[in-house]
């Protein structure tokens, strides 16, 4: 009969899409079982990921320096780069003016930018070397990965390249005032610990300052469109549900780090795309890192590269949601490890030097 026909057609539908719904279920967990946990694992991102181009020796390509290594710069700002040649201009020439007024007024400060662009099509690459021309590499390094992996893969590239005693990540379209990095930088100072972490005991000084949104939150319903509002708002849901119920804010792109933060939470970090922040609050939040929000000036820049239609709400909640879910259970029952960073500093090896072509 009818009713028999139909059942076999929904069981027949349901087996069909079975493979493919734990395939996308699982594929975090998945991805993450082809990285190994070493330093130099976003050396095969792209091909000149572990070199950046000095234009005053006719563009020679030098291998960049490692988060292991001692620090000798102050500050390390991470600026991940996907399509953004309408906006990183501004957003570049607002951190080159308040950085350089910083260091007039204490004069013990530094500063580099790691530009890590991931896999742009249009002219982001050019706009940021025309920067390095300007400035030197001394002050400014672009990282070619090549082709696109994920915004979590792209600052986890520049984290463990940087020269900082101190991290930040911070977007390419400039929504955050760059200025609130004094904001960020006063609370570490009251958070950071002198202190060991994780089972291994890894020593050093660790903490975490979240630039946080949290507090802007009734004016964002006010202001921006009901999917934005509905993403905003169940994403805060399962934040508190399945990640943290101390961090009301994971996904603000403004976030600073200790040089021993670095070392052990983005060696440690798997999800490569959005999600990746909510690891990074889980991975802390489980060795003992102390974290801290800070309310920043944020406004919404035209041009986003995760919403873009209503459709877009439904594909980047339910991503998310599985994201959070799985990271939480993988950690939870032992399928993810935390590596002791110790293990990973001994079993470093230099990246190899670049090709040269014959005759030059």
């Amino acid at each position: 009969n009818k009713t028999m026909i139909i059942l076999y057609v929904v069981l027949l539908v349901i087996f069909a899409a079975l493979p493919y719904g734990m395939s996308w279920l699982l594929a975090p967990i998945l991805v993450a079982r082809g990285h190994r946990n070493d330093v130099n694992k976003f050396i095969k991102y792209a091909n000149q990921a572990g070199f950046y181009k000095e234009p005053k020796v006719k563009g020679e390509m030098r291998p960049f320096p490692s988060v292991f290594d001692r620090p000798s710069k102050m500050f390390s700002l991470i600026v991940p780069a996907y399509n953004e040649e309408e906006r990183i201009t501004v957003m570049l020439d607002e951190t080159f003016a308040f950085m350089e007024s910083w260091m007039r007024e204490d004069k013990s400060l530094s500063y580099e930018i790691i530009v890590v662009d991931d896999g742009s099509k249009d002219g982001t690459c050019d706009i940021v070397y025309g920067y390095v021309e300007k400035y030197s590499t001394d002050i400014i390094r672009l990282v070619n990965m090549g082709e696109n992996q994920g915004k979590g893969a792209a600052i986890r590239c520049g984290m463990l390249l940087c020269r900082g005693e101190y991290a930040l990540m911070v977007d390419a379209d400039g929504a955050t005032e760059i200025s609130d990095l004094r904001k960020l930088f006063a609370e570490m100072k009251k958070t950071e610990t002198r202190k060991a972490v994780g089972p291994w005991g890894f020593e050093g000084l660790f903490g975490v300052a979240l630039g946080s949104r949290a507090h802007m939150q009734g004016e964002a319903v006010a202001r921006r469109k009901w999917y934005r509002t509905v993403l905003m708002l169940g994403l805060h849901s399962l934040v508190w549900l399945l990640c943290s119920r101390n961090v009301r804010d994971t996904q603000c792109g403004f976030k600073l780090f200790t040089r021993d933060a670095v070392r052990v939470l983005f060696s440690n970090m798997r999800l490569e795309r959005w999600a990746f922040d909510i690891e990074l609050v889980i991975l802390a939040e489980t060795l003992g890192v102390p974290l801290r929000e800070v309310a920043v000036n944020w406004e919404e820049v035209p041009g986003s590269k995760l919403i873009q239609s209503k459709w877009d709400v439904v594909t980047t909640s339910l991503t998310m949601a599985r994201d959070m879910l799985v990271v939480r259970a993988s950690y939870l029952v032992g399928i993810w490890r935390v590596q002791d960073p110790a293990a990973i500093v001994a079993a470093r090896t230099p990246p190899p030097p670049p090709e040269r072509k014959k005759g030059k």
